[in-house]
C-alpha cells in the first residue's frame, strides 16, 4: 500500500502518521492501563513468573502456531478453527505490512532526507525485502484481503444464520461480534480500494503487480475515472484504512477482542504443573478469608483469564455437566467474573467497595453452577486461549464451604465422615485390611524396609465391588515378585474429595498426616489404584513437603509386562471399550499404559469410544460428585454409559474405582447388566494370569 503525499493538504503524511499514531496508541495504552491492568492488579498474588524461558518457549506454539485452536481439526471438520488460524495469521501479516509499508516507507524518506541530506532513491520496504520481495508480499496481502472477505461472509452466516449452540450467548456480545466483523471487512475493502485507486491514478511501483486491487484499478480506468479523482479517492481510502487500524487499537481494550492481548499473556503465565493440580493456599490458620467471593480474593491470573477469554463457547460445548442439562457454563463463570470486575473494580480502586450490595456468588454466578462442576478438565482442554476454569470454580467452592458453610447435604456428610473416620464412605462396615484377608500381605509396620508402598485408597479398601481391584493388584504384584507393603489401618484418605468439594483446611490436615506417615517409614515410591489419589499424592503433596515417586498401576503394571515379569496367558474372549479416567488421562496425560495392558491380554479386542483420550467424557464422579446428587438433567454416568453402548462392545474397561462404580450403575440403569459389564483392566489382567 503506497501512502499519499499529504493528509488532505493539512500536513505531510509522515507527520500525520506520527501524530495520529501517538494519539491513538497513547489513548489505547491509557485505556489498557486503567480499564484492564489496574483491575487485574486487584487480585491476590500468585507466582507465575518462575521459569521464564520455559513459559515463553511453551507459549510460542499456542500463540503463533495456534495449536490449541487447531487441536480438533484432525478429529473433526473444524472449519471455525481453520478460519481462525487464517484470520490470526492474516492479522500478523497485515501487522507486518503496516510496519513495512505505512511506518517504514512513510517515515523513512523524510528522516533519511534530513539525516543524509538527500532524498533516498528507494523506499525502505524495497531495501528490507528487495523489490522482488515487495512484489511477492504485495500479491500475498492483496489475495489475503480477498480471502478475509470470503471468511468474514462465511463467519457472519455461521453466527447469525446457522447459529451454533455454543455461540448463542448474550445479545451484547453478538452485536460486538458484528461490529468487529464489519470493521475487519471495511479494513479489507479499504486495503483493496486504496491500491485500486492508486493504480487508477497512474501510480507505479512494485506493489502494483498485485491481482485484486490493481485489476479493479484498471477497471476504473476503463470506465473513464479521472486520474486526479482517483488520486483523491486513494488518499481517502488510505487514511480510512489507517484510521480503522488506530480505531482497533483503541477499541480492543474495551471489547472481547482484548483476548488478542490477553490470550498470549494467559499462555505465558499458565500453570506449569499438570492440569489436575490445584494451587495450594498457604498459612490457612492465619487467613482472614477462605476461598474467593470478592474480586480481591481471586488471583490476578484468575482475573486475567476473563480478558483472555474469546467467548467462543468451546469450553461450555465440551462440559459434561452442560451437555447433560445442568446450568454450568464454564465460559459464563469466567465472563461473569470479568463483568463483576469491570463493574465493581473501579469503585474498589477509588475506595468504594460495593460488593456486599452487588455480590458475585448467587447473583452473576449461581451456586448451583459451581456445584455442577466435575473438575474433569474438559473445559481447559478445549479452551483455545489458556483459561484455567477449575481453579476459579474450586476457589469459589472454598468460600461457600469454609466461609459460609453452604454446600449440598450429601457433600457435607462425606466431609464429616472424612473428619471423623478418615474416609468419605458412609455406612461401610469394612476395615482397611478386610479386602486382603487370606492374601498374606504385609503392612509397613511389619515390613518397613520395603521399597514400594501400595496405596490402596478408600474406595478399593472399603467399597465391596471395588475391593476386587485391590485384590487383583496385590495378586499381580505378588506374581511378579514385587517387594511391597501397605499401610493398612494407618492409611487415611488422600484428601482429594475434601479438596475438590472445597474444604481446603480438611484436605491439608489429612495430607499432612499422610505425609508424616510416609516420612515415618521413609517411603520413596508409591503405587496407586485410584487416579484421584495418584494425582493428589504426585502433584499436590509436594506443595506441602511430600515429594515422592508416584505411579498409577497402569504405568507400573505395563512396565512389568514389558520386562516379562508377568505374562497374560489365558484367553479372555471379550471386546473392551476403554474409558479414560479424567484424572489419569486428561489431567496427567496417561493414555497408552492401560491400553497396552488390555492389548497384552489374549483374546481381548480393544475399541475406542467416540469421546476418548483428550476428549474423554467424565464418568460423573469427579469434583466430589461420587458423594453428591446431580442438580438436574440427565445423569452424567448414564450419558457416558450410552456412549459405551453405542460401541457395541461387551465390556467397558476402566482404570479407576470411581469410574467402575459409576459405569456399573449406568449399565444397571440401562437394563443391560446381563449383556454388558464394567471391569477394571486389573481384574481382566488378573483373570488372564490364572491361579
Amino acid at each position: 500500500m503506497v501512502p499519499p503525499e499529504e493528509l488532505f493538504g493539512i500536513m505531510q503524511t509522515w507527520i500525520g502518521v506520527c501524530v495520529l499514531s501517538a494519539l491513538g496508541f497513547g489513548l489505547a495504552a491509557f485505556i489498557f492501563y486503567t480499564r484492564v491492568l489496574k483491575l487485574i492488579m486487584l487480585g491476590t498474588y500468585v507466582n507465575r513468573f518462575n521459569h521464564p524461558l520455559e513459559r515463553l518457549l511453551g507459549a510460542i506454539p499456542m500463540t503463533l502456531g495456534q495449536s490449541k485452536v487447531l487441536q480438533r481439526v484432525s478429529l473433526k471438520k473444524d472449519r471455525a478453527g481453520l478460519a481462525h488460524l487464517i484470520i490470526f495469521w492474516g492479522f500478523i501479516s497485515f501487522l507486518l505490512s503496516y510496519v513495512i509499508f505505512i511506518y517504514a516507507d512513510t517515515i523513512w524518506n523524510p528522516i533519511a532526507s534530513s539525516i543524509l541530506k538527500n532524498t533516498p532513491t528507494q523506499p525502505l520496504s524495497s531495501i528490507l525485502l528487495t523489490e522482488t520481495g515487495v512484489k511477492i508480499f504485495s500479491v500475498y496481502i492483496d489475495l489475503l484481503s480477498g480471502v478475509f472477505l470470503a471468511i468474514l461472509i462465511w463467519a457472519a452466516m455461521r453466527r447469525w444464520i446457522m447459529k451454533p449452540k455454543r455461540l448463542s450467548f448474550d445479545l451484547t456480545l453478538r452485536w460486538e461480534s458484528a461490529l468487529i466483523l464489519i470493521l475487519i471487512g471495511l479494513l479489507m475493502i479499504a486495503t483493496i480500494l486504496s491500491e485500486a485507486f492508486y493504480v487508477s491514478s497512474g501510480g507505479q511501483g512494485p506493489t502494483t503487480v498485485a491481482l485484486i486491487g490493481p485489476s479493479i484499478g484498471k477497471l476504473f480506468n476503463s470506465i473513464g475515472i479521472d486520474h486526479e479523482f482517483s488520486k483523491t479517492l486513494h488518499s481517502v481510502f488510505w487514511w480510512t484504512h489507517f484510521g480503522i487500524i488506530l480505531g482497533f487499537g483503541i477499541y480492543i481494550p474495551l471489547s472481547k477482542h482484548m483476548h488478542l492481548i490477553g490470550s498470549p499473556l494467559s499462555f505465558i503465565f499458565r500453570s506449569l504443573e499438570p492440569m489436575g493440580t490445584l494451587d495450594t493456599p498457604k498459612d490457612l490458620e492465619n487467613s482472614e478469608r477462605f476461598g474467593a467471593d470478592k474480586i480481591q480474593d481471586f488471583t490476578w491470573k484468575e482475573l486475567l483469564d476473563g480478558y483472555a477469554c474469546a467467548v467462543c463457547g468451546r469450553c461450555t460445548d465440551a462440559c459434561p455437566a452442560n451437555i447433560t442439562g445442568k446450568i454450568l457454563s464454564p465460559m459464563h463463570v469466567v465472563e461473569n467474573l470479568k463483568e463483576h470486575l469491570t463493574a465493581r473494580g473501579p469503585g474498589i480502586i477509588k475506595g468504594k467497595d460495593e460488593q456486599e450490595t452487588y455480590p458475585l456468588t448467587g447473583s452473576l454466578i449461581k451456586e448451583e453452577a459451581l456445584w455442577d462442576c466435575l473438575t474433569c478438565g474438559a473445559c481447559e482442554e478445549e479452551c483455545p486461549v489458556g483459561v484455567e476454569h477449575i481453579d476459579t470454580i474450586v476457589d469459589m467452592r472454598r468460600n461457600l464451604v469454609m466461609e459460609k458453610a453452604e454446600l449440598p447435604e450429601p457433600a457435607m456428610g462425606a466431609l464429616m465422615n472424612m473428619e471423623q473416620r478418615g474416609h468419605p464412605w458412609r455406612g461401610t462396615t469394612y476395615t482397611r485390611t478386610d479386602w486382603a484377608e487370606g492374601m498374606e500381605i504385609k503392612t509397613m509396620a511389619e515390613y518397613p524396609e520395603t521399597k514400594i508402598l501400595f496405596w490402596v485408597g478408600c474406595t478399593s479398601a472399603l467399597e465391596q465391588r471395588s475391593q476386587n481391584i485391590a485384590r487383583s493388584m496385590a495378586s499381580i504384584l505378588k506374581r511378579a515378585e514385587v517387594d511391597f507393603a501397605i499401610l493398612g489401618n494407618e492409611e487415611e484418605c488422600s484428601g482429594d474429595p475434601a479438596r475438590r468439594i472445597g474444604n481446603e483446611y480438611l484436605y491439608q490436615t489429612m495430607a499432612k498426616k499422610n505425609i508424616a506417615t510416609f516420612e515415618k517409614y521413609k517411603i520413596k515410591k508409591v503405587i496407586t489404584i485410584c487416579p484421584h489419589c495418584f494425582n493428589t499424592i504426585k502433584n499436590e503433596y509436594p506443595h506441602l513437603g511430600g515429594d515422592y515417586e508416584v505411579q498409577h498401576y497402569s504405568e507400573f503394571i505395563s512396565e512389568l509386562i514389558d520386562e516379562g515379569k508377568i505374562k497374560p496367558l489365558i484367553t479372555i474372549d471379550t471386546t473392551i471399550a476403554y474409558h479414560d479416567s479424567c484424572y489419569l488421562g486428561r489431567h496427567n496425560k496417561i493414555y497408552e499404559p492401560p491400553r497396552r495392558i488390555a492389548k497384552s491380554i489374549p483374546g481381548v479386542k480393544l475399541l475406542e469410544m467416540e469421546k476418548c483420550r483428550e476428549r474423554g467424557f467424565c464418568c460423573g464422579a469427579g469434583g466430589g460428585h461420587m458423594w453428591m446428587e446431580e442438580s438436574r438433567g440427565t445423569r452424567v454416568n448414564h450419558e457416558r454409559t450410552q456412549q459405551f453402548l453405542d460401541t457395541e462392545a461387551d465390556t467397558v474397561g476402566v482404570s479407576c474405582p470411581f469410574c467402575l462404580q459409576m459405569l456399573s450403575e449406568g449399565i444397571e440403569a440401562k437394563g443391560v447388566q446381563n449383556q454388558k459389564q464394567a471391569k477394571d483392566i486389573l481384574e481382566i489382567l488378573n483373570e488372564s494370569l490364572g491361579e
